[in-house]
């Protein structure tokens, strides 16, 4: 979304509720262009079809079969999905059938989850290339090559620039229109899984070097960094003035967007493999992790307002809308949680493969992908 530094500045004035990037007031996209969606913590506020009362009659509505596993979250933007597959393909369907309307193939895995923006869509692939595709036909319009795969790392777009990690220990600022680099910043361990998160004029991002980094976004000078205990694979989601990201020690953090300043941490209990990335809701940090469990934790304070056991590593990271708190497991189960108290009130096994790709909830309808080489749309039988 463009927006100028005025209009930044009245909206924020005007929403301190919500984190740079949320849409205007009176006006509710029910899209999901980016991993972060448009507000930078998976909460998609406009969802009104799928709720705590109907959501347990959710079934198959379609699946789509790629030549390999898919662990790309999807984009859903004017009435198309947007996804990765390992068969080396970025593919574009259409929401209400699954029917493809084209594909594009990259030189390596596409794990990245794209972004759209203006009618574009930017994606990273294992070839160690950030791509824009024209959103309507999947035609190539640039691509920009890093020094080393563009792993999970998802690109996000704002104010014309994309922000994305590369496995050369570099954060990426380009063009969104060229593709020509704006700025870099060297880490000191590869960007593999963390996507940047865009607020106030600020990127943040997680690296495998145990730091989060705060970047400014117009030059790429480091801002402040936070050293945890372990590599962070988590994407960052930013909401009131506070980044929530977890960290490969078994921790989530929340520290002072500004200054870096830790406000809280919640423990799992033990050094458990942290990919899921938080959502932010009413106040709740929702997040998944490798000791099997949801969390929610009071986003002010870290206290415990409820965990579900799922049984099995949860990779991947939670989207909240509507009441509802949407999660899958390595243990091929998509669930749906109530958001204020955890208790199950749907769940669908995915026969043959585990799920890594983090769901997204447009207009009723949740959309996910498995290893098992299929994408999923589930709505209402």
């Amino acid at each position: 979304m463009k927006h100028t530094r005025i209009l930044i500045l009245i909206l924020c004035a005007s929403f301190a509720s919500m984190a740079w990037g949320q849409q205007p007031a009176g006006k509710c996209y029910n899209s999901w262009a980016q991993f972060h969606r448009y507000n930078m913590y998976r909460w998609n506020r406009c969802e009104k079809v799928l709720n705590v009362n109907n959501v347990g009659n959710l079934g198959l509505k379609w699946s789509y079969a790629t030549g390999n596993r898919v662990q790309s979250s999807p984009a859903i933007v004017n009435g198309l999905v947007y996804f990765g597959s390992e068969d080396h393909n970025v593919y574009a369907l259409k929401a209400s059938t699954g029917a493809k309307l084209w594909s594009y193939a990259t030189g390596g895995f596409v794990q990245s989850s794209p972004a759209v923006a203006n009618g574009v869509v930017y994606v990273g692939s294992e070839d160690g290339s950030v791509y824009a595709l024209k959103a309507s036909t999947g035609t190539k319009l640039w691509s920009y090559t890093t020094g080393n795969r563009v792993y999970f790392s998802s690109p996000a777009v704002v104010n014309g620039v994309v922000y994305v990690g590369s496995m050369d220990n570099n954060v990426y600022a380009l063009n969104a229109s060229t593709g020509a680099l704006l700025w870099s910043h060297a880490t000191g361990a590869p960007v593999s899984s963390s996507s940047p998160a865009v607020a106030n004029g600020v990127v943040y991002v997680g690296s495998e070097d145990h730091n989060v980094y705060a970047l400014d976004a117009s030059t790429g000078a480091k801002l402040w960094s936070y050293t945890t205990g372990g590599p962070v694979y988590s994407s960052p989601a930013v909401a009131n003035g506070v980044v929530y990201v977890g960290s490969d020690d078994g921790n989530v953090y929340a520290f002072n967007a500004s200054t870096g300043a830790k406000l809280w941490s919640y423990y799992f209990g033990g050094a458990h493999p942290q990919f899921s990335s938080p959502a932010v809701a009413n106040g709740v940090v929702y997040v998944g992790s490798g000791d099997n469990n949801v969390y929610a934790l009071k986003a002010s304070t870290g206290a415990k307002l409820w965990r579900y056991d799922t049984g099995n590593e949860v990779g991947d990271s939670p989207a909240v809308a509507n009441g509802v708190v949407y999660v899958a497991t390595y243990n091929w189960v998509v669930y749906a949680l109530k958001a204020s108290t955890g208790a199950k009130l749907w769940s669908y096994f995915i026969d043959g493969g585990a799920v890594s790709s983090s769901p997204t909830v447009s207009n009723g309808v949740v959309y996910v992908g498995s290893t098992n080489g299929n994408f999923y749309a589930f709505g209402l039988k």
